[in-house]
């Protein structure tokens, strides 16, 4: 997917302190580690996003004393990536000087109660972004929670399984197969069903009413079946008729 990118100005994030806000990465990033909150956090909508995010940076900077937001990345639910630290800039997040050094935080906007487990989209988001910083870092094909060699519980344990499933693009359903023409059509089987129970004026009565085709096709065999058993008999008839006739004709002849 396309990464969906939020420049700082663009969630518009205070300017950070110097020089320590400027200090670059000492060496090449091993990989990215994920982080959550590890506070309750409830969903959102778009628009708000920023609103918590430069909520996370007042409290790095006003509240830690940092020089600016910790991460290199935040993903809100909607799959949208805020661009913190970025690149080039060390991150504070992964423990220590050492470890942030060695790799990128990625924080994913969920927390320890309330919403817990990352949306689609934003597994989507944070994808992306693992892409991006391998991509443009550089960074390497290592990936982890915060938890890895740092003592603490994030980035909480459904993003940790996402971690140590490789970090997967969620799956999607497949979409279903539009109908077609031909499914659309019923079956033989379907349009007799439907003609049998088709209602029709009862031709056997006075006056309206109406019944399914099927009991006056019942009514209608079973007269047309009588009507035949009455022609054969007269069939029969005329024909012993004829026989004596013929028995007649063959005596007179005779005489």
């Amino acid at each position: 997917m396309a990464l969906k990118l939020v420049s700082r100005s663009q969630w518009g994030a205070r300017a950070y302190r110097t020089p320590n806000g400027a200090t670059p990465y000492g060496r090449a990033r091993r990989g990215v580690k994920l982080h959550y909150l590890g506070t309750p956090y409830s969903d959102r909508a778009h628009d708000k996003c920023d609103d918590y995010v430069r909520q996370i940076q007042a409290q790095h900077m006003d509240g830690n004393g940092w020089s600016d937001i910790g991460y290199s990345f935040v993903v809100c639910t909607h799959g949208y990536v805020y661009e913190g630290r970025g690149l080039k800039r060390r991150n504070s997040a992964n423990g220590n000087t050492s470890l942030n050094d060695q790799d990128y935080a990625v924080l994913l906007l969920v927390g320890s109660s309330g919403l817990t487990k990352p949306t689609d989209a934003q597994l989507d988001g944070a994808r992306d972004a693992i892409e991006y910083c391998r991509k443009s870092g550089p960074a390497g094909s290592w990936i982890g929670g915060h938890r890895d060699g740092y003592a603490t519980s994030c980035p909480g344990d459904a993003v940790y399984a996402w971690v140590k499933a490789g970090a997967p693009r969620p799956k999607t359903a497949a979409p279903s197969k539009p109908a077609t023409e031909e499914d659309d059509m019923p079956s033989a089987k379907e349009i007799a069903a439907a003609v049998m129970e088709y209602q029709i004026d009862d031709p056997r009565t006075e006056g309206t009413k109406y019944v399914p085709v099927k009991s006056v096709l019942w009514w209608a065999g079973a007269d047309a079946a009588q009507a035949n058993a009455k022609v054969r008999d007269l069939e029969a008839q005329l024909a012993a008729v004829h026989a004596k006739l013929d028995r007649l004709l063959a005596a007179n002849t005779q005489g």
